[in-house]
């Protein structure tokens, strides 16, 4: 991580510069995918992700993989929709203690 550049903005905390190594591959994949979601740029999707990564660690890297698999399933038509009183169901939790 790099610490060099800083800056803080008029309506916002200190924003700090990382660099960070990816793949070309991966790196074609993440700009396909904040341009496809309406982001302004590949920062904002960072952060997006990472914050979403830091605020929601119930959300494990199975659970994602599950997540991109059954999305896959639903546009390819080999899965049915399912309601939020099923989805509930199947993760055996109790609807009335969220």
């Amino acid at each position: 991580m790099s610490g060099t550049d800083t800056s803080a903005g008029d309506d916002g905390p200190e924003m700090v510069q990382i660099n960070l190594r990816l793949s070309k591959a991966f790196l074609d994949d993440i700009d396909s995918t904040w341009k496809d979601q309406g982001f302004n740029s590949r920062s904002e999707f960072l952060r997006h992700a990472a914050r979403d990564a830091v605020k929601h660690p119930e959300f494990s890297r199975e659970g994602w993989k599950q997540i991109a698999v059954s999305e896959h399933d639903l546009r390819s038509g080999d899965a049915e929709l399912v309601s939020r009183e099923e989805v509930v169901e199947m993760m055996g939790r109790d609807e009335d203690a969220e």
